[in-house]
Parts: structure tokens; sequence; C-alpha cells
């Protein structure tokens, strides 16, 4: 005991190994500095089942690679050293170049809008690396921590994780793949919520629309125009003065007319919700929380007040039961107003006027014991908006039993795929943030959240005809589809740009619904296997060195897209994926679209191009898209009742998933079936 205590005091110790168990199945290892800090460590909140991280299994085989640590002023600092020509992805969202290889981040959920390419800290905190070892083997790790953490990763094949001791370091792999390593990872952290079909679509927001006469000029404009759209969105100037589940008795009077017609029109009402709760004796939100002592502390034990929109506000402090219980009732009550999806913004926790942009570290949350118990913010604030949104999304399973919750996040951590989709928070109306959005949805995608996208078209500064038409033409094809813009911006919707922007505009989401079996299909999989939605090109051989750092393209499962002009005449690395040479469009060519690619040996389902997901039904023809394998032609075959007719050359796969899109009839029973394409004679 006494060597170990000098190894966590001295600032000149040297590197040690770490100790392992075996967790979770066989290739996953959890390291400690020490047998005392594995029995001290803090419950897991990143582990849907946090017993899982800490309890042994029967051991497979020794760990294939051993970190090294020093305890240096209070840090811990993990070293892992990996093979000449190793890649490294993940890392959560991060601004700048898909390959995360001489990068170094933070993990500190900040309120960053503008963000650029050396940005290091976002919305977002995912202490998360994939590794790609350069014979395509592959290995995922994840620090254990929720506090302020440094991935430094400018050391070629070398991960360096710094943060605050001790904290577990947990290794996935390496396994063949790195889809391999995502779904054991999703073992550990949870797959992302079953999507409500309707999500999937066409969504359309803007700070603020600001009256519900506005809203409904918006939807009929849609429906006008024949541009494709499922959700209207709602921002913070529906509310009374910005306080939280209240209406502007003067321009938004009557929310449940307002839902009425959205609906009966096929569009969904979504609505935001903020943390920061006014301090207004009379506001009903802030005596009820008051009344049950739900608000964040200073250190001092008083109800911490920091300006948000409405003004001085407090805080509900999530880590405990009570204050997320209080929340959800809010939520199920709201929710009768005709609610279909909520939005939470401003939950890093975001606080105006303050140098950090957020609440003083040594703030007091009384959490539960299962998340950590009594610790200052420090511990909590990443986990913040995770905790919010799962309070968002038992508040609508609360509300609606028979549907599944929408929840939009701003902020979030490892895990928030169990409860909310996310966005890339505020970026730019310029090409450099169209180029990036594609790096960050991947990466995303690549740390456990694979329901995410861009405001497309850019939130802050102008947007031009020119941008917008490259940026719905990818943002299409994104897991989460969404327009949005500032108000201080000239507007963004589709026909502001004249009528050729209207047009790419109105074709793009023709594309995307086409594609909403298949978008479907890989939420499925996503959901029961934890495989990204959208991939990088180089899933499709991670042994090809060429593709690793591929940025103007991506994987929709068997589906490439290439993304040929986002800003800038760029030559297509993707001739060599042979197996992906067969081009398809639906008639629709356009230079301001990506091209789309099918591999060869696959079949994709495609639906008519509905203006909402309301408009289909089960009678609906299936096109299947069939890209024969190498000794195959390609031909596009109609399923009318079930009858399939053909007469090419070579083989295909692929199936649909179809269940009702909404509510959990899908637990009892779904209808999964499997095309098969092949020469008989």
């Amino acid at each position: 005991m006494a060597e170990n205590k000098e190894i966590l005091t001295s600032p000149k110790a040297q590197s040690r190994k770490m100790i392992s168990k075996p967790i979770l199945e066989k290739g996953v290892f959890r390291f400690d500095c020490s047998v005392h800090d594995r029995n001290h460590a803090l419950p897991s909140l990143s582990f849907k089942n946090p017993k899982d991280r800490d309890t042994p299994i029967t051991k497979f085989h020794d760990p294939t690679y051993i970190p090294t640590f020093q305890r240096v002023t209070g840090e811990q600092r993990v070293n892992i050293e990996l093979p000449a020509g190793t890649s490294f992805y993940g890392t959560g969202e991060v601004s700048g170049s898909l390959e995360r290889t001489g990068k170094r981040i933070f993990t500190w959920n900040t309120d960053s809008y503008g963000y650029g390419v050396e940005t290091t800290s976002l919305y977002q905190s995912h202490p998360w690396v994939l590794a790609v070892l350069p014979d395509g083997k592959s290995l995922g790790v994840l620090a254990d921590t929720t506090k302020r953490c440094e991935i430094d990763l400018r050391k070629e094949s070398n991960i360096k994780i710094i943060s605050p001791s001790p904290y577990p370091l947990i290794t996935f792999g390496p396994f063949s793949s790195p889809a391999d390593v995502l779904m054991s990872f999703s073992h550990a952290v949870g797959t992302v919520f079953m999507p409500p079909k309707w999500s999937l679509g066409y969504q359309q927001s803007r700070w603020s629309y600001a009256s519900d006469a506005r809203v409904r000029e918006i939807a009929g404009k849609f429906r006008e125009k024949k541009i494709p759209c499922d959700v209207i969105w709602m921002d913070i100037d529906y509310m009374d003065g910005f306080r939280c589940f209240t209406f502007d008795q003067d321009r938004f009077s009557d929310p449940r007319s307002l839902v009425d017609y959205l609906h009966q029109n096929g569009f969904k009402a979504n609505w935001m919700l903020d943390p920061g709760i006014k301090q207004e004796d009379g506001y009903f939100v802030y005596d009820s929380g008051s009344e049950k002592d739900v608000w964040v502390q200073t250190a001092c034990q008083e109800p911490f007040v920091g300006k948000v929109w409405p003004g001085p506000c407090v805080f509900p402090d999530f880590t405990r039961s009570e204050a997320r219980s209080w929340w959800a009732n809010l939520v199920k009550d709201f929710v009768t107003n005709g609610v279909d999806g909520l939005w939470n913004d401003m939950n890093e926790p975001a606080v105006m006027e303050t140098p950090t942009k957020t609440m003083p570290e040594s703030n007091i949350h009384r959490g539960d014991p299962q998340h950590g118990g009594h610790q200052n913010h420090s511990h909590y604030h990443n986990v913040y908006g995770m905790l919010m949104a799962r309070s968002t999304y038992e508040g609508m399973k609360l509300a609606e039993e028979q549907k599944r919750p929408f929840v939009l996040t701003r902020a979030g951590f490892v895990g928030s795929q169990r409860y909310a989709a996310t966005w890339t928070g505020d970026n730019l109306s310029t090409w450099e943030h169209l180029r990036m959005s594609i790096s960050m949805v991947l990466n995303l995608g690549l740390s456990g959240q694979p329901y995410s996208g861009p405001d497309i078209g850019g939130f802050g500064r102008d947007a031009t005809s020119k941008l917008l038409r490259r940026w719905m033409g990818v943002g299409a094809m994104f897991p989460f589809c969404r327009g949005h813009s500032s108000k201080d911006t000239i507007d963004h919707e589709p026909w502001y740009f004249g009528k050729e922007c209207e047009e790419v505009c109105r074709l793009a989401l023709m594309r995307r619904y086409r594609l909403l079996p298949h978008i479907y299909n890989l939420f499925y999989l996503s959901h029961t296997l934890g495989i990204p939605v959208a991939t990088p090109t180089f899933f499709a051989d991670p042994k090809d060195i060429k593709l690793r750092t591929q940025e103007d393209s991506f994987l929709l499962g068997p589906l490439l897209v290439y993304a040929r002009k986002i800003g800038s005449c760029v030559k297509c690395r993707t001739s060599c994926l042979k197996e992906y040479g067969l081009s398809i469009d639906f008639e629709d060519s356009h230079p301001d679209f990506p091209s789309l690619y099918l591999k060869g040996g696959s079949i994709i389902p495609l639906a008519p191009p509905h203006q909402h997901v309301g408009e289909a039904n089960c009678i609906d023809d299936v096109t299947l898209l069939v890209a024969l394998d190498e000794h195959g032609n390609f031909s596009v075959l109609y399923m009318l009742l079930a009858h399939i007719t053909t007469s090419v050359e070579g083989k295909a796969e692929g199936f649909l998933y179809e269940d009702d899109g909404d509510g959990y009839e899908y637990l009892r029973g779904y209808l999964l079936t499997t095309y098969v394409a092949e020469l008989q004679h």
C-alpha cells in the first residue's frame, strides 16, 4: 500500500501497466490503476446497466493491448501504444476532419455558437476513441469518467487520455472490423431508441416562427409547393416570456387548434423546452419546483441563479430522481396540448453573461447514489443534458404509452442515444460547415450516437441559393434531416431563393422519401445491433488505407452517397470501390445532388415519394432496387402483390423491415421480408 500511495502522489512517477478484468463479453476489458481504484470507482453513467462494468466474467483470454498510466498532481494519464499506421476516429461531436489522428479534444459540454475547425469542445462529450489498425481490425477505448477529459491523439498511433483520477478505462477488441467494435460497444452503452417513422421525414424549423399564423403559412406553403415535410418546430418564442411549459397568449393563444391544423395537413408539431426556469413567484413551474426542492444548489446550499432567456433562472437537478419525476410529470401535462416531439436546448447547461458559459463547477448536485451521490458540478456537468433528455423522454412515455417518444437534445454524453436524437449545434451558413457536417455526423455515429444531422443550410448567417441547394442534396441523406436558421438571418425555406432552389430541394427530399424504407431498415439494425445508420466509406473495406480519409462520401448500408461538389470540385476517389460501380438516380440527376451508387449483390426497398410519412399505407407498391453481383447487370423490379419478375444475370439479396411506424407492437411482432434475385437458367 505504501508503494501504491507513492504512485498516486509523485509527480515523477514512472509509467506502470494498468490491471485488467474481463467484463460484459469476450474481448471487453476493464482497466484500473490499482485494486483500490477498482473498488472505489464512482458508478458508470455511460453503461446502460452500470453493474456490467463492475462485474467480472469468466476470463476468455488476456488483453491484446495493455494501457500504461501515470499519476501526476491528481490527474490520471493513460497511454495506449498501437501499431504504426493506426487511424483514429470517434471522439464524439467534434468539428474538423473525419480522421481524428493528430487532434486533441477536450470533453466539456460547451455552448459553442459558430464553432470552427479547430474548436476543441462542443455541445457533447464522448470520451471514446475508435482505433482502426493497419490490417483493418479495430479497437474501441472508453474513458468511463464524466469529468473533463483531454483526449490527445497528436502522437502517431498513440492514445493519451488525461482526466482527474481515478477512472476506469474500458477497451473493446481488437475485433475483426470497426462494425464489430461498435456492436460490442452498444452492448455496453445501449443502442439508439427506435424512432417513430415520421421523425425520419424532413423537418422544418426556425428561431422562431413568431406566431401560429406564421406556422400555418409555412405548413401551407410546403403542401402547396409539394415539397415533402413531416414536422414543423416551435422555438422559444412560442412561450410566454420564455417561460417553459407556457404559451404566449397573443401569438400562440390556442396551441391545440394549431396542432389540429398541422395534424390534419400531415404535419407533426414539435416544441422546445430549456432547463432554465424563470425565478418568479407565481409561475407554476418555479413554485412547484421550489416546493419540491429540485434546484441545483450553490456551494452555500442555496438555489443557484443564472441568466438565460427569461432572465434570472434556476435549474432542475436532473441527477436526482425527485427532480426527474417532477420534470417528467410537467412534460406529461404539456403533451396533452398535442405535442408530438420535444427539443431540449441550452442544456450543457448554458448560462449567459459568464466567462465559462455555464454554472460554477463548485455548484452542488444531490445526485442519486447510483449516479455518484452528492458531487459538485464538475462531476455532473457533462451528463446534465443527457439526464434532462432522459427525463423528457420518460415524461413523453407517461403521456402517450402507445407512442414512441421523440426528443432532440443539444447536449449529450455516451448513452444519450437511448433517449434522444441530436443535431450538430449552432453551425454557420458557410461552405466549411457544409463540408464538416459529413464528418461530424459520421463521428457521432462512430461514438454510439447514430441519429444526428446538422442544421441544413446553416443556423447563423445568411445562406445562398447555391449553398442551400448543395446542403439539401447531402442533408437529405443524413439520419436526422432538418432545416433550421436563426432569427437574425434571411428566410431559409426552399422557396425563398427562387424557383431553381425550390425545385432542387423538392427533388432532394423526394429522394429521401423514396429511400425511407431503406433508412428505416438501417434504424432497425441500429436499434437492434448497434450499427450506425451512416458510416464512413472505409467501412466498405477497412483494410484500404486510401479510404480512411474519404470525407466527401459515406455509406447508408450498401448505398454509397458521394457528395462530389460541396464547395469545390473534388476528384472522386471512390473509383477503387469497384463493387459500388452501379450509379443510380430517380430521373432527377442534378449537379447539386450527391451521386448514389449501390453495391453489387444488394437489394434495397423504395417507396412512392409521399408528401409525408402519414400518406403511406400497407397497400403501397414496393419498388426493389437491385444491383446484381459482379456477374450481373442492373434492373429495377416491381413487387406487386408479392410477385417479382426478372430476366437478369447474377445474384443479389436484401430485406424490408415493416412495423406500424410508431408504438411498441413491434416488440411483439413485425414483418421482415428477405428478397433474393438469382439467375435460374
